[in-house]
């Protein structure tokens, strides 16, 4: 079976078509960071994960970002059900491959071409769609010979077919992605942690073979993990407590901003477009509320004195871009 019948096949090589192919998505600015609903941080009411995702949709956030191994397919459920309340046209959905959910069982990584489309009729089936703007290869750091033998050109495939939209690789370390980039035809990078307010690796090695390639990039985990929306002792940098230099950089961060009337999370939320292969944001949330004052923060004002301020005191470097 074909497309829109629930079940996925992979056809003719992008050269038997010749060149060209489907239009890329144009991605929005802003995006909901999805794994928040799948319970990734605590238990999230249904209804609440529900109307998280309309507002988001309703206020112009309009990337939505899940994947199967967020909350063992519980972040795509939900998402799916809001889907169906609002105009799927308004909507650019991101989900990701490599990794095999079972009732029961831990997630396996797999990257090989029949568990890609098997991955994708799950999902399809959760989100209740049948196709997808984006579909990012998930954390291959550790498999990127499969990914770029096997994974990325199932992808390619369907992307010809019109079942996906854009092709893309998510990890939380840039160097890895960097080489997936070189290695493979991406049309776009989720980049999560590594590209922020508070450390830049991804600007040495992952941005540059973005740019030179035309690759775009989404950044994610703009907060490290939780750090910049509130940097105190015990706060989690990484998905754990951050170590006392990282959280005294956090707050000198955080002071400079304060000097400029600027909270620390709008100075991070809008770091990321300064470069110009960052195409999009996207940041968690678990409820109406956070969405609505992340993108409130999205839109406030940041004079340029503040990020030269950051670069004299040593926490920006002079060659990073800002907004």
């Amino acid at each position: 079976m074909a497309r829109g019948t629930g079940e996925l096949r992979a056809g003719q090589d992008r050269s038997e078509r010749g060149q060209g192919g489907p239009d890329r998505p144009a991605l929005p600015r802003f995006g909901l960071g999805c794994a928040p609903i799948g319970n990734l941080y605590g238990s999230v009411d249904p209804d609440t994960a529900t109307a998280t995702v309309r507002t988001s949709v309703e206020l112009g956030a309009t990337l939505l970002d899940t994947a199967p191994l967020y909350g063992d397919g519980l972040s795509e459920e939900r998402v799916g059900r809001a889907l169906a309340t609002v105009d799927r046209a308004r909507v650019q959905l991101s989900t990701k491959v490599g990794w095999l959910i079972g009732a029961g069982t831990a997630p396996r990584p797999s990257f090989g071409r029949d568990d890609i489309l098997r991955s994708l009729e799950g999902s399809m089936k959760r989100l209740g769609v049948d196709r997808f703007d984006v579909v990012h290869v998930h954390d291959a750091e550790q498999h990127l010979d499969e990914a770029v033998r096997h994974a990325v050109p199932a992808l390619l495939r369907l992307r010809d077919e019109g079942v996906v939209g854009a092709v893309g690789a998510g990890m939380n370390h840039s160097a890895p992605l960097a080489e997936l980039v070189r290695r493979a035809d991406l049309d776009v990078v989720l980049i999560a942690g590594r590209y922020t307010l508070l450390e830049q690796p991804a600007l040495g090695d992952l941005l540059p073979q973005c740019t030179s390639r035309g690759v775009g990039v989404i950044a994610g985990g703009v907060y490290n993990s939780g750090l910049l929306a509130d940097p105190r002792p015990g706060a989690p940098y990484n998905y754990r407590p951050a170590p006392d230099a990282v959280l005294r950089r956090a707050l000198a961060l955080r002071e400079v901003c304060a000097r400029y009337d600027v909270p620390l999370r709008a100075a991070a939320q809008q770091f990321p477009l300064g470069h110009p292969a960052v195409v999009s944001v996207v940041v968690g949330a678990v409820s109406p509320a956070e969405v609505a004052g992340n993108l409130e923060l999205a839109r406030h004002p940041i004079p340029a004195e503040m990020w030269a301020q950051l670069r004299e005191a040593g926490l920006l470097d002079s060659a990073t871009p800002v907004p």
